[in-house]
């Protein structure tokens, strides 16, 4: 009797195991660099599999980009959006910046990523791979694709978790990991990360997730490269050590590159913004970080915000910027130009 009763519960635990497992979860790949092979693993309805590459499957190594380009004649940029995968590529498709095969389709111009791919939305991974792919694309085709990290990366690579979807959630429960293991520097995506940018210059365009504030300028300048480097060597530093001196506050403050709404919420004077401007030696500063129905101009066309709200996975757009004519890339590909 009391073995039936002891199959019976092992059965009963086994059938809840079975049934509770949520089928829906599919992630990946999440790419472990070992010593002498690639440890692939994959979650397909709610089940992980394990398999093994060669090292040189992927590239192990990624050289920081450059920071200032010139001479580019077309120049599209989007922000934040943050796990939705599937209306990114329908802006990026109706905008052709991709065709329908997800290939890209923009030829030598040079798409800018403002920031926040992580957090929020249910395929964070699923975008990863596919800026990943368009990189390399985009170098033959003699274009360039950008990824400038936003706080939300720096959020996650410095394990702060609450904005984390709950997809991504199971799926750190599902392979045993914290969420930002996953993209640790024992990573391929976790390396390639580190090698990303936060500020770029294209042309006399700024381009950087937050701002650029007067503020931040006082404190640090304005060496493009040594900033980047300075943020990338940051994300395998610990918090207690940033804020051991005013390093935190500078970089990470409210006036630093990532976090700085200023632009939108300062209620900033026309001089202010011409300072920051001439201080960057530039003409325009395009940002994300701050939500709006649209792209937006600012300040006659001095500041760009192109966080259009992605994040909502509703609608979104895209900013073009040939020359001296900038445009409204709506979701369905109607371009409307700034006057």
């Amino acid at each position: 009797m009391k073995k039936t009763l002891l199959i019976t519960c092992f059965i009963t635990l086994a059938l809840h195991g079975l049934f509770s497992q949520d089928i829906s979860i599919n992630d990946g790949p999440y790419i472990f660099i070992e010593e002498d092979e690639l440890v692939v693993k994959i979650v397909k309805a709610g089940e992980v599999f394990t398999t093994t590459m060669a090292l040189d499957a992927y590239e192990t190594s990624y050289s920081p980009q450059k920071s200032i380009f010139t001479d580019v004649a077309n120049i599209v940029a989007l922000s934040d959006i943050h796990g939705q995968y599937d209306l990114a590529v329908e802006i990026l498709q109706n905008n052709g910046i991709i065709d329908e095969d997800l290939n890209w389709n923009f030829g030598n111009g040079h798409m800018v990523i403002v920031g926040d791919i992580f957090d929020r939305g249910p395929k964070v991974t699923e975008v990863l791979w596919l800026v990943y792919e368009l990189e390399k694309q985009a170098k033959e085709a003699g274009g360039f694709v950008h990824f400038l990290l936003g706080n939300h990366e720096y959020m996650v690579l410095h394990k702060d978790l609450r904005y984390l979807h709950e997809k991504c959630e199971s799926v750190s429960k599902l392979l045993g990991k914290e969420y930002d293991e996953l993209f640790g520097s024992n990573t391929i995506l976790g390396r390639w990360l580190r090698s990303k940018p936060t500020i770029v210059k294209i042309n006399e365009h700024v381009f950087v997730h937050g701002g650029i504030s007067n503020d931040f300028l006082s404190n640090v300048g304005f060496d493009i490269e040594s900033i980047n480097e300075t943020m990338r060597l940051s994300i395998d530093r610990s918090k207690d050590e940033m804020k051991a001196t005013d390093f935190y506050s500078t970089y990470y403050g409210r006036s630093g590159p990532i976090w700085y709404r200023g632009y939108f919420y300062d209620d900033l004077s026309n001089q202010a913004i011409d300072s920051v401007l001439n201080r960057t030696n530039s003409e325009h500063v395009v940002v994300g970080h701050c939500s709006n129905d649209e792209v937006v101009s600012l300040f006659s066309n001095k500041i760009f915000g192109v966080d259009s709200s992605i994040k909502m996975g509703k609608y979104g757009e895209v900013l073009f910027l040939n020359g001296n004519r900038f445009y409204r890339g709506t979701k369905d590909g109607v371009q409307l130009e700034f006057e």
